[in-house]
């Protein structure tokens, strides 16, 4: 009488190995992506947006993508990928500055920037979510006092932008320049601000926040490069006189 045998099947092991490998290459790619995209973008946003502007562009282009650069950014992208740090919250942008919370005769202002379709987005002096509105930050001026009114908000990828959504609502602020207005109302009376300057700052530098009374400024305030939350990105303005 003839002896089979049978061979137990490993299709189950190997499906289940070939779905760990694939679930770790989908990983790496995310965290690949989240670190080197920024790179590119700096190119595709800023090199066009800042190419006909008599300023310096924000970083350089001959040092854009130099061993300083790319070093900086990867070190900043490890330490932020795993923070868990909540960005709606605007006092943790800067970590090294104590954010002050300060009684306000104005509670809330708009602002509005016509060359990216922004009108009267709410500002608000009192509370940090930058989900429900931009916020002017703790311990700075208000408009059309002397000082810097420095406003924070949210920007993400600029096919993403939505002038009404407080969560896109500085995606496009990369496009300003030199010249541009960006319009306050305050208690019903409005106020014209001229853009300045345009720059770059990192979360630890902190002289965004301090105060020149010469005059009143604006500093709008934005995490870049698009997408991430790696740099500052700085428009200041200056109240035009009547």
């Amino acid at each position: 009488m003839a002896k089979y045998y049978y061979r137990k099947s490993s299709l189950n092991f190997k499906k289940i190995t070939k779905f760990i490998s694939l679930l770790i290459l989908i990983t790496g790619f995310i965290i690949a992506v989240y670190v080197f995209f920024p790179l590119i973008s700096y190119q595709i946003y800023f090199a066009s947006a800042f190419s006909d502007q008599e300023i310096a562009a924000p970083i350089p282009k001959a040092t854009v993508l130099n061993n300083a650069t790319v070093t900086s950014l990867l070190n900043s992208a490890s330490s932020n990928f795993f923070s868990g740090i909540d960005y709606s919250n605007a006092e943790n942008w800067f970590p090294n500055v104590k954010f002050q919370k300060q009684t306000q005769k104005v509670e809330n202002y708009n602002l509005s920037i016509p060359k990216l379709g922004i009108k009267n987005a709410i500002v608000s002096t009192i509370d940090t979510n930058l989900e429900k509105h931009l916020v002017n930050y703790g311990g700075t001026a208000v408009p059309p006092n002397k000082g810097t009114a420095v406003i924070f908000g949210h920007s993400t990828l600029p096919q993403l932008y939505d002038s009404t959504n407080y969560k896109t609502i500085f995606a496009n602020v990369h496009k300003l320049k030199i010249g541009d207005q960006i319009q306050t109302n305050v208690a019903n009376v409005s106020f014209s601000y001229k853009i300045v300057s345009i720059f770059i700052v990192d979360p630890s530098d902190v002289s965004i926040v301090e105060q020149s009374y010469d005059d009143s400024y604006l500093a709008l305030v934005t995490c870049t490069p698009p997408g991430t939350i790696w740099k500052r990105l700085i428009i200041k303005a200056k109240l035009e006189k009547i």
